[in-house]
């Protein structure tokens, strides 16, 4: 029964079971970002597992507390895709049928790697909870077996084992950030961590245009967005679970929430730095780190998942670049006539930058003869050198306005 889950009892015992279906994801010491911070930061990659989530622990878990008879009727879920993932992957290893019902706007990969594992896909919706509506409809009609994505507490119970595995091996762990959509993963890890040590301090990040769970503590009742808006796709939730919002309020000491724009420079931060890739949800308890206001602390951040398809990567890479100034477009006017090109880019060699788009407009004036536009979008090591090179183009003689960078 649902109402004995949350009890270091059931919390050993989904250890145990998860087992099964995990890999050993220890934590990884991050020098950049504890230099960057103050703090000694750890990484709990759970980008790694081998659904790329975590959410395989809650759905298998769930899993094993049904009677064959509710396994083999067929299971349903709704997902954006790493719950999606868990339960086929799940639902494969106990050989029964799973329907998994997805947002439109899942990204690709997500959806080809449900399919993968065996499940049937069903794409509706623009969000999250469009889908779900949609999967309990479908689970009425046929009679399957509904495996809710966060708001289940054997399924928050399954996710909670993170926490077991960090205080095992970091038993003096000061702060857990915990990425919060539904609130599952957040429940499970705040519930275990508090009964482990009631002094460890769990932080939930959610992103700014879906802070569903900031807006419910604040209104002290289970709260829907309006809208939900963000690039964190895992996390696009516009009503956290009901059956969780009274743990949370209990055992969560604090809420970040983080914009996209954090998330962006945070991606970049992990492919350099760690090379790994973390999709952008799994991203916000790194985003998070500067927030905190605390120094000399040990702080655990749980990188939730890593599936993210190549035309986000690609271009939250390009917009990435573009933030820290490693990419920028400046416009200048020159006479139109043979060598004005080869001055120009001359000026940039000259100082180490590197061109890669040019596109020359003839007719920004009446007189081209006067004045053509040459826009000129280039590569920098960063500010410093970005605006060196501006530097260098007023020198020659050029008046260099930076203009949006389109790729």
């Amino acid at each position: 029964m649902e109402e004995q889950m949350l009890i270091l009892e059931k919390f050993e015992e989904a250890a145990e079971i998860v087992k099964q279906v995990t890999l050993e994801t220890k934590l990884i010491f991050s020098e950049f970002l504890s230099a960057q911070t103050g703090n000694r930061v750890y990484l709990k990659p759970e980008n790694m597992q081998f659904t790329g989530a975590y959410k395989v622990r809650g759905a298998y878990y769930k899993m094993s507390t049904l009677s064959e008879e509710e396994r083999q009727k067929g299971l349903i879920t709704a997902s954006a895709g790493n719950h999606a993932q868990g339960v086929a992957y799940a639902a494969k290893r106990y050989g029964v049928k799973a329907t998994i019902v997805m947002p439109t706007t899942t990204p690709l990969m997500k959806v080809n790697r449900t399919k993968s594992y065996g499940a049937e896909v069903v794409l509706y919706g623009d969000v999250y909870d469009e889908a779900c509506a949609k999967a309990y409809e479908l689970a009425d009609e046929h009679g399957y077996t509904f495996i809710h994505p966060f708001d289940d507490l054997a399924v928050a119970t399954g996710q909670g084992t993170i926490a077991m595995e960090i205080v095992k091996e970091l038993p003096l762990v000061d702060y857990i950030l915990v990425p919060i959509g539904g609130g599952g993963l957040a429940t499970g890890v705040s519930v275990l961590a508090k009964l482990l040590n009631p002094k460890i301090k769990v932080i939930g990040v959610e992103p700014a245009g879906a802070n569903c769970m900031q807006a419910s503590l604040e209104a002290d009742k289970v709260t829907t967005l309006p809208k939900v808006n963000t690039i964190a796709d895992g996390t696009a939730v516009k009503t956290p679970g009901s059956k969780l919002f009274p743990y949370i309020k209990e055992n969560l000491d604090d809420i970040i929430t983080v914009e996209d724009k954090e998330l962006v420079v945070a991606f970049l931060d992990m492919v350099e730095n760690h090379k790994m890739v973390v999709e952008n949800s799994g991203l916000l308890t790194v985003a998070a780190l500067k927030h905190l206001d605390v120094k000399d602390k040990k702080v655990v951040s749980i990188l939730s998942g890593g599936n993210m398809d190549v035309i986000t990567m690609s271009s939250v890479v390009q917009q990435g670049l573009i933030m820290r100034d490693r990419i920028f477009t400046v416009s200048v006017l020159l006479p139109d006539k043979p060598g004005e090109l080869c001055r120009v880019s001359g000026v940039i060699a000259g100082i180490d930058g590197n061109v890669i788009k040019l596109e020359h407009n003839q007719f920004v004036s009446i007189n081209r003869n006067a004045a053509v536009e040459l826009r000129i979008t280039m590569e920098a090591f960063g500010t410093e050198h970005k605006n060196q090179i501006i530097a260098a183009l007023e020198k020659g003689g050029y008046q260099p306005k930076l203009t949006p960078t389109v790729i």
